[in-house]
C-alpha cells in the first residue's frame, strides 16, 4: 500500500524507507541523540523535522549561528554535519549544553567526535536503489505541478528518464519542467528561447555558438524516435556524414547516443 508522511512528505513505499521512518519515529519518542546519512535529495531533512518537529535548523557550515542557537536551545537540528570546520568544539559545546540533536551528514560519515555523541545513526538509499518510491514521488510531484501551473494534464511517461543526480530535489525539478514543458506551443518555446539568449547575445559568432540549442534536441529526439542515425538522417534530409559530423561536434550533449 502507498504510504506518505504528511508532515514530511517522506515516502515510504519502498522496504529501505519504511525502515527509515519506522526508525525516525522510535527516535521521535526517545531523547537520544541521532545521524540520518544519505545522498543530497533523499529525505535526511524531512525525516529530522518529523523527529523534532520544533527544533531550529541549522547548517553546520554557518559555525558561528551554529555556536550562537546552541547557547539558547535544547534541541536542534543540524543538517550538513561534515561540513563543520570545528567539529570537536562543535561537539563539547552540545555536551556541556546537554542538548539533543538530530543530525544529517553525507554517505556513510563517520569522525572520532560525532561517533561519541550519537547513538543511533543510520543510512537513507538513493532513489536508484527505492524503485518503489521513485514511482511515488513522480505522482506526487505531477500533483503538485498540476496545481502550481492550473493544468489537468496528465504528464507522458513514455519517454521519461528520471533525473536522479541530486534524488527527489533534480526529480521534481524534472517534472516541474516536463509538466510545463508538455503543452506548450511553438510562440511559447521560442519566447523560452528568446529570453535565455537576450542576455547573451553579443559575439560576431553567436549563430554557430547558440545553434546548438536547435540542433541537440532535434538530434536527440530523433534518434529516441527512429532508432538510428541512417533512418534519421534520410527524415532530415541530410547527408548521413553531415548529421556525423553534427553529433560530433555537439558530442557533449549527447552522450550514450
Amino acid at each position: 500500500m502507498v504510504q506518505a508522511v504528511d508532515v514530511t512528505s517522506f515516502v515510504t513505499t519502498s522496504k529501505a524507507s519504511y525502515q527509515a521512518f519506522k526508525t525516525a519515529t522510535l527516535l521521535k519518542t526517545l531523547t537520544v541523540n541521532a545521524l540520518i546519512m544519505g545522498e543530497v535529495g533523499v529525505g535526511k531533512k524531512s525525516l529530522a523535522s518529523f523527529i523534532l518537529p520544533d527544533a531550529s535548523t541549522v547548517d553546520a557550515s554557518n559555525y558561528d549561528e551554529l555556536l550562537a542557537t546552541l547557547e539558547s536551545c535544547n534541541e536542534i537540528i543540524i543538517t550538513n554535519i561534515e561540513n563543520s570546520p570545528n567539529i570537536k568544539r562543535l561537539i563539547e559545546t552540545i555536551k556541556i549544553n546537554n542538548i539533543r540533536v538530530i543530525a544529517t551528514s553525507k554517505q556513510s560519515f563517520s569522525n572520532e567526535f560525532t561517533d561519541d555523541i550519537f547513538s543511533v545513526k543510520f543510512d537513507i538509499p538513493p532513489l536508484s536503489e527505492r524503485e518503489e518510491d521513485l514511482k511515488e514521488l513522480v505522482g506526487m510531484f505531477e500533483i503538485e505541478a498540476a496545481e502550481l501551473f492550473g493544468g489537468n494534464q496528465v504528464l507522458d511517461l513514455t519517454h521519461f528518464s528520471p533525473d536522479l543526480k541530486k534524488n527527489a530535489k533534480s526529480l521534481k525539478r524534472q517534472v516541474m519542467i516536463n509538466y510545463l514543458l508538455q503543452g506548450v506551443k511553438d510562440n511559447e518555446l521560442m519566447e523560452i528561447i528568446e529570453n535565455y539568449l537576450y542576455e547573451k547575445l553579443g559575439s560576431n559568432s553567436d549563430y554557430r555558438n547558440f545553434l546548438y540549442l536547435y540542433e541537440v534536441p532535434l538530434i536527440k529526439a530523433g534518434l529516441s524516435r527512429f532508432k538510428s542515425q541512417l533512418q534519421l538522417s534520410d527524415k532530415l534530409g541530410l547527408n548521413r556524414n553531415t548529421l556525423r559530423k553534427k553529433i560530433a561536434d555537439n558530442k557533449q550533449y549527447l552522450q550514450g547516443k
